[in-house]
């Protein structure tokens, strides 16, 4: 029966997976398609962003599914349920969502470091007059390499630093070295791909204090400001286009004696004449836009973008509390530098935290809030960078506009995406770090009590509490995969 049990959860869950996975890729394809140059496209670059923001959003959906499943093999009173009572089992559950991280980790590694890299420069190489594809993929490539080896860097560096050196101090170089790809084989070379994903952490840290952070405002700002009215904007073209017609009369009452325009009056009034027809031909899509439903829809929609400009605004005030209660936690109770600053525990009170442990006896809203949190931080991302542009410094590269971005810019826009989820694990782990760590999970707690007859003795009951720092070694509250992969980053 319990296999029975363990086979119905395995469908259930993979269906829902793929049904995610679905729903994501349509998002992604619509998002790209919505945003790119109809001008300048190219399949290969199309496909690459699409497939770079699916797996960005597949990684930051993986999160909620951890802390899903962590939760989910046991009841509300803190026992295991039956399929899950079996310990080889649960740790085959953790484990194929710990591969899951690893595997996309990996993944993006690949699209950080060459994927994405080589299809940038296979654009910029490409030339209308030379049609020679195998010296635009030559070119590629060549540029490409240096970002192959900065990752093979950052993977040596991973493999062979953090590993110890043999205590005996007789032993030759040889066997050192022999030593060293010994331990190297028997961690699969996770601590080389740990180091890895940290180095990249530490640069999506950076995207998100400039682009989430930056997103986290305006978006609310933007819902509540809205976008300017058709009919406001059909009025200003009319302006404009009684303003241009009197400037070509005005220069055409110059010559009404029948002498010829000068040099310079006769390019004004091509210019003039251009910019007549491109008001005449933005009026007609005006029109259309006015009558179209989308519009009309959009506007009987404008109180409620309101009401979520303004929720958005408290939700970004709550995350910036929380995450300030948790690095003053951090501060205080902290186990140390030596382990990247990791607390066991809550000792100051986080109120998402609270939040999300006062939603654990209403199933599912507890799963759903931290799934909304995570979006969240993508999309404020996404909209961070669609209005602040791709930045060097102080230099602006592109711009994300709606039908006219650049396949270049899309490029940067999915990497940058991919650096910010790396990080927002971690951030997530700070925000709530209670919940994140455990997820619902609850353990029995044994105590004996006096027994009315004498005869009977003391009785045993059984209290159910929710997992923390605190609870004894023997009471099975297991670690989220996304927390030990705290642990191992540092």
């Amino acid at each position: 029966m319990a296999a029975v049990a363990l086979l119905s959860e395995s469908v259930l869950g993979w269906s829902i997976f793929a049904l995610v996975l679905l729903v994501i890729l349509a998002f992604c394809w619509v998002y790209i398609r919505k945003y790119q140059s109809r001008q300048d496209s190219e399949v290969i670059s199309t496909i690459t962003a699409i497939c770079s923001l699916a797996i960005a959003l597949i990684t930051s959906a993986l999160l909620p599914v951890d802390i899903f499943l962590v939760s989910y093999t046991k009841y509300q009173n803190g026992t295991y349920k039956e399929w899950a009572s079996n310990n080889i089992t649960r740790q085959q559950i953790e484990d194929t969502v710990l591969y899951g991280y690893y595997t996309l980790y990996s993944i993006i590694l690949f699209c950080v470091f060459l994927w994405i890299p080589f299809v940038y420069f296979y654009y910029e190489e490409k030339d209308d007059d030379n049609i020679n594809k195998c010296l635009q993929v030559k070119n590629a490539l060549k540029y490409t390499v240096g970002f192959v080896i900065v990752c093979s860097a950052l993977l040596l560096i991973g493999a062979f630093v953090p590993l110890n050196v043999p205590a005996n101090q007789n032993s030759t170089q040889w066997e050192k070295v022999t030593y060293l790809f010994e331990e190297l084989g028997s961690s699969h070379g996770l601590a080389a791909l740990s180091f890895s994903i940290s180095s990249l952490t530490l640069i999506g840290m950076l995207a998100v204090i400039t682009y989430t952070a930056y997103g986290m405002s305006v978006l609310p700002l933007n819902l509540i400001k809205g976008t300017r009215n058709v009919a406001y904007e059909r009025l200003e073209n009319v302006e404009d286009i009684e303003e241009v017609e009197h400037q070509i009369e005005k220069i055409k009452a110059t010559c009404t004696d029948g002498r010829p325009l000068s040099s310079r009056d006769r390019c004004a009034l091509h210019q003039l004449e251009s910019k007549l027809q491109v008001l005449h031909r933005r009026e007609r899509h005006l029109e259309i836009a006015e009558k179209n439903c989308c519009t009309m829809f959009c506007r009987a929609l404008r109180p409620f973008k309101i009401v979520c400009g303004v929720f958005f605004i408290l939700v970004a005030l709550l995350f910036t509390i929380a995450l300030f209660i948790s690095n003053l936690d951090k501060a205080l109770h902290s186990a140390g530098i030596n382990s990247g600053f990791i607390i066991f525990g809550t000792n100051l009170t986080n109120p998402l935290n609270e939040l999300l442990l006062a939603l654990q006896p209403v199933f599912p809203l507890d799963y759903v809030l931290i799934t909304v949190i995570t979006m969240y931080f993508v999309f404020t991302s996404m909209a961070g960078i669609r209005n602040m542009g791709i930045w060097f410094f102080w230099i602006r590269l592109y711009k994300i506009r709606p039908g006219r971005t650049q396949p270049q810019a899309l490029l940067f826009l999915c990497m940058i995406l991919l650096l910010i989820v790396l990080h927002t694990s971690y951030m997530i782990y700070s925000l709530a770090p209670q919940y994140v760590m455990y997820g619902s999970q609850k353990y029995l707690l044994q105590s004996k009590l006096p027994s009315v007859d004498a005869l009977m003795g003391n009785s045993t009951t059984g209290m159910s509490k929710i997992c923390d720092a605190d609870a004894p070694e023997g009471r099975s509250c297991s670690l989220s995969c996304a927390r030990r992969g705290c642990e191992e980053s540092v």
